[in-house]
């Protein structure tokens, strides 16, 4: 086999990256990133204004005009139709991006059964999404690179005492949805690993968004290592390495970023 340059390995030209949502705090640099890397992104959010919106800002440098679109991994009774929609309109997806979440801001105290339930629907949508896209990959004869958003908290738990007297700790819900996201990239990548399907997930750290709370933030730094939190260029070079060749011979595992908050 002839030896593929970085540069070469890292390209995404011609490849089709859903990302699903893209016009969060993290996943607006993924996007970015993929952009930035070459591949033609489609953008999906429940709101299609806001969906082309964030797909017109992003950098084109081959000239592959995003896709911003409509969809809802929530929605499971519409993801077929909806997939369907997107591939006739961008034509087969590369790299999938299970971005989107649903948040709920109870904390054990007072969750509801319904709102734990709904926390972990997030789950199901990202398999379904998933699903479609290994039985498009196989139907095509395409590889594709499923990626999946983890968390820190899907392998510690949070200290209460980050959060006491602040704000509501992080919820059971979530922490329970991103331990089994963590579970359900190994099992998928497992099963479809000799369809050219390769699975990983991309947990991040600490990388609270502009509106936090700052209080919150400073104390959650003299927990990290790094003593500081993450940006959200931070992410960038990871998800391009799983979206792309740079990672071809990698399934089934777990990239975090996280300043080291999990080594402790």
């Amino acid at each position: 086999m002839k030896e593929k340059t970085v540069e070469k390995l890292f390209d995404l030209k011609g490849k089709t990256c859903l990302i699903t949502g893209a016009s969060g705090y993290l996943g607006g640099a993924m996007a970015r990133a993929l952009a930035e890397a070459g591949g033609r992104v489609v953008v999906t959010s429940r709101e299609l204004d806001r969906a082309e919106e964030v797909a017109g800002q992003l950098p084109d440098p081959n000239n592959v005009n995003h896709l911003g679109t409509v969809l809802d991994h929530m929605d499971v009774d519409e993801l077929p139709e909806r997939f369907q929609a997107i591939c006739e309109q961008a034509g087969c997806i590369d790299v999938l991006v299970n971005n989107g979440h649903e948040h709920c801001p109870n904390d054990w105290t007072d969750i509801s059964g319904e709102q734990f339930n709904r926390m972990l629907a997030n789950a199901t949508g990202y398999f379904l999404l998933s699903r479609l896209v290994h039985e498009q990959s196989v139907d095509s004869g395409h590889p594709a690179s499923i990626i999946m958003l983890g968390s820190m908290y899907g392998l510690v738990s949070s200290n209460p005492d980050a959060y006491r007297n602040i704000c509501p700790a992080n919820s059971v819900a979530y922490q329970t949805l991103k331990g089994g996201i963590l579970q359900q990239t190994r099992h998928l990548a497992i099963n479809w690993a000799e369809h050219g399907v390769r699975v990983n997930s991309l947990t991040p750290g600490p990388f609270p968004a502009e509106s936090a709370n700052p209080e919150m933030v400073e104390r959650l730094k003299g927990y990290s290592p790094m003593r500081r939190m993450g940006h959200p260029t931070e992410l960038k070079g990871a998800v391009v390495f799983l979206a792309s060749e740079a990672s071809s011979y990698m399934t089934g595992q777990n990239l975090v970023i996280d300043g080291g908050w999990t080594a402790t």
